[in-house]
């Protein structure tokens, strides 16, 4: 068996780290829980977006003609997160909706908001067994703030920029603005036409963009590549990509140097992290 991807830290290591940052009032921090999660802290508050923390779908699959091979060490059993005002879901595939990951942590959190795409609503509350009242729905160009954090929904194309029968998106980026910051997650997403003017004007400081590309033959959907990733962050005039939706399942991956490759060359800001590791914001 091929030794999984080690991450920065891990477990009660992991949160050691987030809670001692939880007093900073400066700035801004990002850790990567892995595929398109992330836990972002600012000003003693801390938000959960789209985590996969379990092996569900590895178990799932594990017995049919599309494995899906685990890469990267579990980050962070998700019992293990407390203190989160916040946690979102930008759409109904699992490993951005996954039950054995949002059950803990919304157990765990008593106070929690978890934001979805309205459209989705109803199959969310059969996910995850929550009320159906219980999600905070969001649509493009629709906002909600809680504790400090402004989130706006913003389209995404996965393989289609597809709507339910009220107009309402199925998937979603989230635009997230908090004191003179906003972050950028697209969600799952290939590049569509004019979505560089409709992200351009927030003044993204940072964008979480996937790297895996759109390949049929895997029989998913797909996303932006990593060049289409730094062209879309020059675009938007994203003053940080951070690469994401890599190195989690084998059938379904990309090399992240040829992402750092193409920053370089087009001389756009980057970072990449591992699993478990921070990006700190002063």
């Amino acid at each position: 068996m091929k030794k999984l991807i080690a991450a920065k830290l891990k477990n009660e290591q992991l949160v050691q780290e987030m809670n001692a940052a939880l007093t900073e009032t400066v700035g801004f921090r990002l850790w990567w829980l892995g595929q398109s999660g992330y836990v972002l802290q600012w000003n003693g508050k801390r938000i959960v977006m789209d985590p996969y923390l379990s092996d569900s779908l590895t178990k799932k699959y594990a017995h049919t003609e599309k494995p899906h091979v685990r890469m990267s060490e579990l980050v962070l059993r998700p019992e293990l997160l407390e203190n989160v005002a916040v946690v979102t879901s930008s759409h109904n595939h699992t490993d951005h909706l996954d039950a054995e990951t949002l059950v803990p942590i919304l157990k765990n959190n008593p106070n929690i908001k978890f934001i979805v795409p309205e459209a989705n609503r109803a199959f969310v509350q059969q996910r995850v067994q929550c009320d159906l009242d219980f999600p905070v729905g969001l649509n493009d160009g629709v906002s909600v703030t809680v504790d400090g954090f402004t989130f706006t929904g913003v389209p995404a194309k996965h393989n289609e920029l597809e709507r339910d029968a009220n107009g309402q998106c199925r998937y979603l980026g989230y635009i997230v603005r908090f004191g003179n910051h906003t972050v950028y997650h697209s969600g799952d997403t290939l590049w569509f036409s004019g979505m560089e003017d409709l992200l351009r004007p927030y003044g993204i400081d940072v964008a979480l963009l996937p790297i895996n590309g759109d390949r049929p033959e895997r029989r998913v959907a797909g996303n932006l590549n990593a060049k289409e990733a730094v062209a879309l962050g020059k675009a938007i005039g994203a003053d940080l990509v951070v690469p994401c939706h890599y190195d989690m399942f084998t059938f379904n991956t990309a090399n992240v140097s040829d992402f750092v490759a193409e920053a370089k060359a087009q001389g756009q800001g980057h970072r990449v992290l591992l699993g478990g590791e921070c990006l700190h914001m002063p």
